[in-house]
């Protein structure tokens, strides 16, 4: 990854903390570069030129960082947390993850150590991102541009390496090196960023000339690793090593035209090399890992010790077992098909657009004869966003009927959306055959075991007035998932439902934690602590919300220490 200021997304050039701002220096900060010790390679026993072991800036240290520079992400407008996609992207980065760990390229620290949680912007520019302590981004316009799950799996799996081979600490590391008037230079043009991004680059680019092409030449290193790295973990996960390569022709193509939506081919500069390097791999890199088998859709299933995305955080995801260890068959599940992927590329895309005239277009090439599943899905929700409902609900009823059964749940999951839309208020405003089906929808999400399916039945059982039926599936769900703020959000809204006061009130603090936003979470729970004696009569509950206050408080003094 070359580390350009201004080719972050919008939503990590506007933070304002001193974690983004320590990131932004790092980011733009020269460095001389040594090779050294070898790496692992597509073979766990193949070997590659190291960058430098990482040491220098702990683990640790990196972790807080990104813990700093996610909590501005979580309160930014371009921060979209969608369950259905959210889920999508998860079952390409468990296996990633768990390949990466059977090969050695994530240790068990450095597992255990790191958030390895995604973070998705709206930006329909295409790009993706790697930030300090394991938090990797994703544009829409990166899941909107690709027509197969191996093609986005194969950027995910690069980024992936970029932590795995703590490029980042080692960029930081070295920082440390430079001039006192560089690194000051560096501050103002990272101060500048916020205002006018091409105004940074020009400081930086200014300042930075003396070592600007030992920093080109470590760039084009860390390409080089993150590309043989994430091969392996790629083609260990299960995916075609062909991802990679017809990633690279898009984006070959796209560099001829970029207009500016493209970041990613300037922080991720393709060259000859580079491109003849990854089509050279494919012939010989292994096409699937041992263990891996054919799904039922014509995709694969991971082998032994990938847990299913249903089963973890949207934050916090928990690495798989290593292979070779107990596994329940429940948890294994098959990788998305293409008619998969292209249901969620349309939802990345529709969902990244605000123009009517866009939507309206979408709407009406995915009513035509042909339309494929794809365009059928964008035209239903185009139809929700511009208003017509009753017209979204219909295409969407119709897709349901046409999509294989693995591409099912996000058709159903599209037809919720539509269902639980702000123009229906409650289900006494629905026709009866509306009625019946979201009940039917509502049931079937309730049994579920994905995320979009607990967060969609039970905001369905709120919309149904069953609101016991939403408590007693997030109570088990966030048991689980501590870190998930929307269930909290969800539970809190359950709670109060029900006249449960103090529980709704530490549901909300609870929520807030999870955004590492500990200064609202430890005023929510003062405030639960403060209710009326009659709303406080449940001592279990009273207990648990003082022992949560004082540990955010402790992580607030912390964080506070840190800035």
């Amino acid at each position: 990854m070359r580390f350009f200021l201004t080719s972050l997304p919008p939503f990590v050039r506007r933070a304002s903390s001193l974690g983004v701002l320590a990131l932004a220096i790092s980011m733009a900060t020269p460095a001389p570069v040594s090779l050294a010790q070898a790496v692992r390679d597509s073979a766990p026993n193949a070997s590659l030129p190291s960058l430098g072991d990482g040491q220098g800036m702990s683990i640790a240290a990196e972790r807080r960082l990104g813990d700093r520079i996610a909590r501005d992400i979580y309160r930014d407008p371009d921060y979209l947390d969608d369950p259905v996609l959210g889920d999508y992207l998860q079952t390409l980065w468990q296996p990633l993850l768990g390949a990466a760990r059977d090969r050695g390229d994530v240790p068990p620290e450095l597992a255990e150590r790191m958030s390895w949680e995604l973070v998705v912007s709206r930006d329909k520019r295409v790009n993706a991102f790697a930030l300090p302590g394991g938090y990797l981004g994703v544009n829409l316009g990166l899941v909107a541009i690709t027509d197969r799950p191996e093609e986005l799996a194969s950027v995910m799996a690069h980024e992936l390496s970029h932590v795995s081979q703590r490029h980042i600490a080692r960029m930081m590391t070295r920082e440390e090196r430079m001039a006192p008037w560089m690194m000051g230079a560096m501050i103002l043009g990272a101060l500048a960023a916020g205002a006018n991004a091409q105004v940074a680059g020009a400081a930086i680019a200014g300042s930075s000339a003396v070592a600007a092409q030992s920093q080109l030449n470590f760039s084009r290193d860390m390409e080089r690793e993150a590309d043989r790295v994430g091969f392996g973990v790629l083609t260990g996960a299960g995916f075609d090593g062909q991802g990679f390569v017809s990633m690279f022709d898009k984006m070959q193509q796209s560099s001829r035209y970029d207009d500016g939506s493209f970041p990613y081919l300037r922080s991720h500069p393709l060259t000859g090399e580079r491109i003849a390097d990854m089509r050279g791999r494919v012939p010989s890199g292994p096409v699937a890992a041992a263990g891996v088998s054919a799904g039922p859709a014509g995709g694969t299933s991971p082998a032994a010790g990938v847990s299913p995305p249903g089963g973890t955080s949207p934050l916090r995801l928990e690495l798989p077992r290593a292979q070779g260890g107990t596994q329940d068959p429940a948890l294994n599940f098959s990788m998305p098909s293409r008619t998969q992927h292209a249901l969620v590329a349309a939802r990345a895309r529709v969902l990244a657009e605000n123009s009517p005239d866009r939507q309206r277009a979408w709407l009406a090439n995915g009513q035509s004869a042909n339309a494929s599943a794809g365009d059928r899905y964008a035209a239903a929700l185009s139809a929700l966003r511009l208003g017509q409902r009753d017209l979204a609900l219909e295409l969407a009823q119709r897709l349901r009927t046409t999509v294989p059964p693995e591409a099912r749940p996000t058709v159903d999951a599209l037809t919720l959306d539509v269902l639980l839309s702000p123009m229906a208020v409650g289900a006494s405003s629905l026709p009866p055959a509306q009625t019946a089906l979201l009940a039917e929808l509502r049931d079937q999400a309730l049994t579920g075991t994905s995320r979009a399916s607990a967060l969609q039945g039970a905001q369905a059982a709120l919309a149904t007035g069953q609101p016991q039926r939403a408590v007693a599936r997030l109570q088990a769900w966030v048991a689980a998932q501590p870190r998930d703020a929307v269930a909290w959000q969800t539970l809190s809204r359950a709670y109060a439902a029900q006249g449960q006061t103090l529980r709704a009130i530490r549901a909300e603090a609870e929520s807030r934690a999870a955004h590492l936003d500990f200064s609202g979470a430890a005023e929510r729970f003062r405030a639960a602590q403060a209710l009326p004696a009659a709303q406080r009569t449940d001592g279990m509950e009273l207990a648990i919300v003082d022992s949560r206050r004082r540990e955010v408080e402790a992580q607030l003094r912390e964080s506070l220490r840190e800035e």
